[in-house]
């Protein structure tokens, strides 16, 4: 290579889809030390900085995010010529970087990502869980699964399966105090919230996707935890609104029930979304693929 070397072109690499030295020290294989002196070496050799660096925190400069997008290239460019010249192989190389929310990630996607990574030793797969909504694009992120699809150009979103949103209550609390017959009623019950951005109620949505309406709930049990207030719902302290990959077990089972059962509420699929490039890395997509495969059948959606 012209300058340089592909050992630089990998360090860089890995360093610009990380957040700090320290990460990628560690998906290196290396001391943090040694990562700052390759990258020194290399902005010495370019003239440039490429990054405003410490051990916690890494930020690209202007040239720094030009030469990261340029590499991202030519590293895709390499892993595809390796994967055409190892067609013949069934095996898959290097490591994936998924993020997930939190429940469907711990009852769900960690599992399956699990028994997919059993079958290919060569692969790494991490995953990162949380509550938060995040934009992969420009990340370290090659997949992000989450509910609800996302609006970017540079990203590929691909639904995984269909799902949708229902309020729904343990029997014994619709005995003590009754079921609203209509919508608006929910605001004199007791609803179990949610926490999102910070809010101390929460907006549920009804109708159909192409006509949807939002009612305002409040209520005096809330948590960011949705694992919390599904616990709640069961132990009879109010309504919830969940997803139905979550309480559709729960509603077949009896343990909780429908609310509100003749009126629609709108999609809201469970979605994958990865870096719009012409050709994704092999690994990327066979991860996706899997995902897609399975979790329908584990989720018993269709």
């Amino acid at each position: 290579m012209i300058g340089g070397s592909l050992d630089d072109v990998v360090l860089f690499s890995v360093v610009a889809r990380s957040p700090s030295l320290t990460e990628a020290a560690r998906e290196l294989g290396v001391s943090v030390s040694s990562v700052s002196k390759r990258l020194g070496r290399i902005e010495a050799r370019l003239g440039v900085s490429l990054m405003q660096r410490s051990t916690r925190r890494l930020t690209l400069t202007p040239e720094g995010q030009r030469y990261a997008e340029g590499l991202a290239r030519v590293v895709t460019e390499l892993e595809e010529l390796e994967t055409s010249l190892g067609h013949q192989r069934d095996d898959l190389r290097g490591r994936v970087h998924v993020r997930s929310t939190i429940g469907l990630g711990r009852a769900h996607i960690a599992p399956l990502l699990a028994e997919f990574a059993a079958r290919h030793r060569d692969l790494q797969i991490d995953v990162e869980l949380s509550a938060l909504a995040l934009n992969i694009a420009g990340t370290r992120f090659d997949i992000d699964i989450h509910v609800g699809a996302l609006r970017d150009s540079r990203l590929v979103a691909t639904r995984l399966c269909r799902n949708r949103r229902v309020p729904c209550a343990a029997p014994d609390y619709l005995a003590a105090h009754g079921a609203p017959r209509e919508v608006a009623e929910l605001a004199e019950h007791r609803c179990l919230i949610l926490r999102e951005n910070e809010n101390d109620y929460a907006l549920w949505r009804f109708g159909t996707d192409e006509d949807t309406f939002a009612q305002r709930v409040t209520g005096g049990l809330i948590s960011n935890d949705g694992d919390v207030i599904t616990r709640w719902c069961l132990d009879g302290h109010g309504i919830i609104m969940r997803s139905l990959w979550q309480v559709g077990p729960l509603l077949r089972t009896g343990a909780l029930v429908r609310v509100l059962p003749d009126i629609p509420t709108p999609s809201a699929d469970i979605y994958a979304a990865y870096a719009a490039t012409p050709r994704p890395p092999q690994r990327v997509l066979a991860v996706l693929d899997a995902v897609k495969s399975a979790l329908p059948h584990r989720l018993d959606m269709f």
